[in-house]
């Protein structure tokens, strides 16, 4: 089995993407599993490009796409990608949708092909907070999640898809002096394993 792990450059701000510091810390293969990690740009279009690339180059049984979500606690799968950009910044070519379809004349949402639940309550069993969430945005995480899950509904209906929001990095929310959550990008990269080795174990 292959999974296709991506996460996001920096953004905004921000010098780092807690989202490629989790994902560059995986291992190369984690029970019979190759993992193989890429990063991606943070643009409207161009990431679902680079990544639909990605998955014609390896093949891989499964793709999972990850981003930062600032505020949050825990590391959470997500349930529903849906057909809608509207950014409340700009990425990083400057571009700002604005009540725009991700892919018009698409279905207005796509759940994802993956065990998102039993994902979560392995990580939790582990002792690493995590739990489903029903909103991916609507920015450039959510336009890659929707992008992906209709490219390979289109060209490879069989493959597992999913998007995970990981928590800032804690030096993320340090600088800012902000009352918030953070993940150490280690226990987040942990939650990755965890999520992968899921993803193909009998009954998820």
């Amino acid at each position: 089995m292959k999974v296709l792990v991506t996460g996001f450059e920096p953004f905004g701000a921000d010098s780092i993407n807690a989202s490629w510091e989790a994902v560059r810390r995986l291992p190369t293969r984690t029970a019979g599993i190759d993992i193989v990690v890429e990063r991606v740009p943070v643009v409207f279009g161009d990431a679902a490009r680079i990544v639909e690339g990605f998955i014609e180059r390896e093949q891989p049984d499964a793709v999972l796409c990850t981003g930062v979500a600032a505020g949050r606690a825990q590391v959470t799968p997500e349930y529903v990608a849906i057909n809608h950009r509207h950014a409340r910044i700009a990425d990083n070519e400057g571009l700002q949708p604005c009540d725009e379809f991700v892919v018009a004349g698409a279905p207005d949402a796509y759940f994802a092909a993956a065990p998102v639940y039993a994902m979560a309550k392995a990580c939790c069993e582990q002792g690493i907070p995590a739990a489903v969430s029903y909103s991916a945005g609507t920015y450039c995480c959510n336009d890659l999640f929707y992008s992906v899950r209709h490219f390979t509904q289109r060209h490879y209906p069989g493959m597992l898809v999913d998007f995970i929001h990981v928590p800032q990095c804690p030096e993320q929310v340090a600088i800012t002096g902000e009352v918030k959550p953070s993940m150490e990008p280690a226990m987040a990269a942990r939650a990755l394993e965890i999520m992968i080795e899921t993803l193909f174990k009998d009954g998820s």
